[in-house]
């Protein structure tokens, strides 16, 4: 067991990689606090963890409110009274559009959730991983952050900054024994992926598009994803703090 003992919290949680990466983590012996706006969601996964044996228990929390983040770390330590592995994970999508014609409010929806969301989760729990003096903080990136597509300018930005600030924050907690890793994920079989190819569903065309920009010539899976959280949460990745961990089939090379 990977993470016995370990009390994991993962935002987005109700689906696509967070769902994957709850599951996970579980299995491998932590117990989860499944976050996520879409309660029933977040409930259906921890209902999932709870059937195949593990520990787990749901949350209803917008990650762009500081009142919720604060609860949600609450939560969390009134039900296992520590928190060892916070994976920022919630995010939204861009539909791809020119520049010209991308209005305030879809940037302030995209910064405000993949941007703020994360340095709000961030900072409500780093007094209790310092505390603790240990913890580790994963953060989804995306492969975007530094090769973007065409017309998703919006959403590579973000991603590119959680990136930069996660970096940031290695470097400050590194001395309270606290790592902090961004995950970059190539397009993956998650319900964003039609928005970002600008479709409400994903056809043989633009699958086949996107494919071909991957050298390993397929999509990520929300396993793949999980796979890699795994990894960077547990002591096996005791000496990796600060990066960009891609995993893009290829794609960033």
């Amino acid at each position: 067991m990977k993470l016995g003992g370990k009390v994991a919290v993962v935002t987005g949680a109700g689906s696509g990689i967070g769902a994957a990466s709850a599951v996970r983590f579980a299995a491998e012996g932590a117990r989860v606090i499944c976050a996520d706006i879409n309660e029933a969601a977040a409930k259906k996964t921890a209902e999932a963890i709870e059937k195949a044996g593990g520990q787990a228990l749901e949350v209803r929390a917008d990650v762009t409110s500081a009142v919720d983040n604060q609860a949600l770390v609450d939560q969390t330590l009134a039900a296992w009274n520590r928190l060892d592995i916070f994976y920022a994970n919630a995010g939204v999508p861009q539909s791809p559009l020119p520049i010209e014609s991308v209005d305030e409010a879809t940037f302030d929806r995209i910064m405000a959730v993949n941007v703020k969301g994360v340095f709000l989760g961030i900072r409500a729990v780093v007094p209790v991983m310092k505390r603790q003096k240990s913890g580790v903080i994963l953060v989804t990136g995306s492969t975007a952050g530094h090769r973007p597509r065409p017309g998703l300018q919006v959403y590579a930005g973000s991603k590119g900054m959680v990136a930069s600030m996660a970096k940031g924050i290695a470097l400050e907690l590194a001395p309270h024994g606290i790592r902090v890793v961004t995950i970059a994920p190539v397009a993956t079989e998650t319900p964003m992926l039609p928005t970002f190819m600008g479709k409400t569903a994903v056809d043989a065309a633009d699958r086949e598009a996107f494919v071909k920009t991957v050298p390993m010539g397929r999509l990520n899976t929300p396993e793949d994803l999980a796979n890699a959280a795994l990894f960077l949460a547990s002591d096996d990745a005791a000496m990796v703090t600060g990066t960009v961990f891609e995993v893009d089939g290829g794609r960033c090379i």
